[in-house]
């Protein structure tokens, strides 16, 4: 691997990580089984329920384990809207597709959705969503905003929107996908009815997640079964991959305020900073680079053995500008010409030195071509 900047997208696992994943796989047993190896391996996946709620404060029998983050965001938005009263549902457009596509869905069933605006940094209008609540708060199933934006790195308040709906009675799901492990998420004291992360976002393993489920708050499953995960995710538990993703969440993430400094300061007047003064997680640092197309930029910097994107891993090779940067109010040249670099365990200032030396170069054919 080279100067691999996208962490954002998947963060590798460490040694450590993938020893302990490695020694759990060797593990012989269904976690639902009544025999010894089967109890064993419920042993493994109930410590790993343990030491996720221990991280993320809430109560074990909260953490629902799924696939990932996109899972996660389903069963949140379509099981919450199925159990509650009002047809509204409030989100974003500056969110992931995990869980704008599920609201576009239920959207063309029948739901009714109000998209809430955000100002040229991807900021919540607040003043907005408190005047709908006033208006229609009897009308809203749910809210749905996500915690840190995945491809701009701003942080939103989370915490006043829940106390905006609380007054309602209204739950809040929140996509802590780019949040979890870059700032606090504390589920207790945030007030959300539900939460979802997923593992391979912190350095664990693909194919593993999970969804904070309140425990007063009633969802509908997408997957019928066996009754297993409080009867809400049905499917024979992946115990050794949430015993990985325990290993891998406890590991500390390193200061990357450094790292984001050194690129925004060596970036200068080259590009302009996404996020802008708006506060936001220090690992995923995003530019607008004008008159640079985003794509050739990428091939270009690939070519040079460094490794970043220009938006969600999700929509890879989807040319198209982001609908993040479009919602925020971008032309579609300027949402086209966005790199995003985001940080990991192993990135260091020398690597971002080497892109720094090379990213003149890079803009200036980007803008010929």
């Amino acid at each position: 691997m080279g100067t691999y900047l996208d962490h954002a997208a998947t963060s590798p696992m460490s040694d450590e990580v993938i020893e302990a994943y490695t020694m759990a796989l060797k593990h012989v047993g269904n976690p639902s089984s009544v025999h010894s190896a089967g109890q064993e391996a419920r042993a493994m996946l109930e410590d790993a329920r343990e030491r996720i709620a221990k991280l993320v404060n809430c109560d074990r029998n909260e953490v629902i384990f799924t696939s990932g983050g996109t899972e996660s965001n389903n069963l949140a938005i379509t099981g919450l809207f199925a159990k509650r009263p009002g047809n509204l549902i409030i989100s974003a457009y500056t969110e992931h597709h995990a869980a704008l596509d599920p609201i576009e869905f239920l959207q063309s069933n029948g739901a009714e959705v109000h998209w809430v605006g955000v100002d040229s940094n991807g900021v919540w209008d607040l003043e907005e969503l408190e005047n709908l609540l006033v208006e229609r708060a009897s009308d809203v199933a749910l809210i749905s905003l996500m915690w840190v934006n995945n491809e701009t790195g701003v942080l939103n308040p989370i915490d006043r929107v829940c106390k905006l709906a609380e007054p309602y009675g209204i739950p809040v799901h929140s996509d802590a996908v780019a949040a979890f492990g870059h700032t606090e998420t504390d589920f207790a004291r945030s007030g959300l009815a539900t939460m979802a992360f997923a593992a391979h976002k912190v350095g664990g393993p693909v194919g593993i997640g999970a969804l904070i489920v309140g425990r007063q708050v009633s969802l509908e499953p997408l997957l019928h079964g066996g009754g297993q995960e409080r009867g809400l995710r049905a499917g024979t538990m992946n115990a050794p991959a949430a015993h990985a993703f325990a290993v891998a969440a406890e590991a500390t993430q390193p200061d990357y305020e450094p790292l984001a400094k050194q690129l925004i300061d060596g970036v200068g007047t080259l590009g302009r900073l996404i996020r802008g003064d708006a506060p936001g997680v220090a690992n995923i640092v995003s530019f607008v680079f004008p008159g640079s197309a985003g794509d050739s930029m990428l091939f270009l910097l690939d070519q040079q053995n460094i490794e970043v994107s220009n938006g969600s891993a999700c929509t890879a090779g989807v040319t198209r500008a982001s609908h993040v940067l479009l919602a925020m109010g971008m032309s579609e040249a300027d949402a086209a010409s966005a790199l995003r670099f985001s940080f990991g365990p192993t990135t260091t200032q020398a690597e971002i030195a080497q892109v720094l030396a090379v990213l003149p170069q890079v803009v200036a054919t980007a803008r010929k071509i």
